[in-house]
């Protein structure tokens, strides 16, 4: 059995590291890589492959206190109808460049507030998109929806567009927690917004729910959970709210006195985390659960769980490319971004280039190193057969990786033949076996808590 006293000694109380949704982590891009490495990707796409395609919207109405993501507050429809006419612009870049036959396996859009758009400006984006690249067989197109800023137009353009999975971020359901980190979202006006969506067919849910918030306790994070469990969503993000106010300056509003401290977090997760076991979700990863029949946790019994920037998914397409300021697109080669600011974004895009900004092409052990790493966030454990396979390491020097890496989490990970384990009691340390892995230099980036 796993202690507190143990996990404490091992770092994960003080440890500040990655999220790994990428291997290397955007802080290790670099503008070695710009537009011309973007478009060239995207022309190395096989023809008839399914790719991925992730639609930033960086706009909302009102700006989240906790939130670290690129967003901007407008009040006003003419930035955002600028933008929309950016995207339209890029979307023709992209075809330009992308190989015959190419479709569409997942689609999302996230922000800031992609239902900020009005419904001209969604059935205009969704109808290009369609153009571009047609949706394949079976292919899932997902929007995250902000439940005070979705109407039923809104609602009827989306469903008609083919959105069949919807995205909702909930955070916590106590009005003092979300008066404090500026998120004012009734269980109400939450509970509405679904029953809206699933009137419109769209049966398929996903929700997130922080932990680690101000004044967050196990009672409070119990009452939103069960708040939460009986909207039945399909899948649970349960993010560890992540303080970085040298990233994200409206943190800073935010009473950092109220914060739980790491120990406290680790209860709430773990507070959290059998409610949505006791309700017959499976837990997926280090922070995802999902109904038996949700596609991540078809995937998690498949062994065919992936992990990117927008966390856990069961999409197995090698290219996910990003549009929109600050976007990230991965592809076999390695990883580019997009410029951050909308205004040297649209710039890029108006001179007819794309906004590539800096990036990443795989060298070395990349590629192996993100796949130990993927898998340990994954599946707990990386098999040995499958790196010796896909990556020509012998078996003895991989199992010499996996022995020195358990060696510095006091014996609590298992190593054999057959590859290395994380215990389940030992699983709250995954993102620091991860850490073990990664080859580059951790203080070149400040990260978020471990737990």
């Amino acid at each position: 059995m796993v202690t507190k006293t143990q996990l404490e000694r091992l770092g994960l109380f003080d440890a500040k590291v990655p999220r790994y949704t990428s291997y290397p982590t955007a802080p290790h891009f670099s503008d070695a890589i710009g537009s011309g490495e973007h478009a060239s990707w995207i022309e190395a796409i096989p023809e008839g492959a399914e790719i991925s395609l992730y639609i930033h919207v960086p706009f909302c109405r009102r700006l989240c206190w906790f939130c670290a993501c690129r967003t901007q507050g407008t009040q006003s429809e003419e930035p955002v109808r600028a933008y929309m006419d950016t995207l339209l612009a890029e979307l023709d870049l992209l075809e330009a460049h992308l190989p015959q036959g190419v479709r569409l396996s997942r689609l999302h859009w996230g922000g800031g507030t992609p239902t900020l758009l009005n419904p001209g400006m969604m059935e205009t984006l969704a109808g290009r998109v369609a153009e571009v690249v047609p949706f394949a067989e079976g292919a899932e197109f997902s929007v995250e929806i902000d439940p005070n800023e979705v109407d039923e137009a809104r609602l009827s353009v989306l469903a008609a567009a083919g959105m069949n999975r919807a995205s909702i971020g909930v955070q916590d359901f106590d009005p003092m927690i979300q008066e404090c980190i500026g998120r004012e979202q009734s269980y109400e006006v939450t509970r509405d917004v679904i029953e809206a969506i699933r009137a419109h067919g769209i049966e398929s849910l996903n929700a997130d729910i922080l932990f680690g918030l101000p004044h967050q306790t196990n009672e409070k994070i119990t009452e939103s959970v069960q708040k939460l469990l009986s909207l039945s969503p399909d899948r649970v993000a349960l993010y560890g709210y992540a303080h970085v106010p040298w990233m994200a300056r409206r943190q800073g509003m935010l009473p950092s006195d109220a914060l739980p401290t790491p120990a406290e977090r680790l209860e709430l997760f773990a507070t959290a985390r059998k409610l949505f076991l006791w309700d017959n979700y499976a837990e997926i990863g280090i922070d995802h659960f999902a109904l038996p029949d949700d596609g991540l946790a078809k995937a998690q019994k498949a062994g065919t769980l992936k992990r990117n920037f927008q966390g856990y998914t069961d999409d197995q397409a090698e290219a996910l490319i990003g549009m929109g300021a600050s976007s990230i697109s991965r592809f076999p080669q390695g990883y580019t971004q997009n410029a951050p600011a909308t205004g040297v974004h649209t710039k890029a895009i108006r001179e007819g280039h794309f906004s590539t900004a800096k990036g990443h092409a795989y060298r070395g052990e990349d590629k192996m190193r993100a796949r130990i790493i993927e898998a340990i966030m994954c599946d707990f454990g990386v098999r040995t057969a499958e790196i010796v396979r896909d990556y020509g390491i012998s078996a003895a020097t991989l199992t010499a990786m996996f022995r020195e890496v358990a060696a510095q989490f006091d014996g609590l990970l298992r190593v054999t033949e057959e590859g290395l384990t994380i215990p389940a009691d030992a699983q709250p340390l995954t993102r620091l076996v991860a850490r073990a892995f990664d080859d580059y230099d951790g203080a070149k980036a400040r990260h978020s808590s471990a737990i």
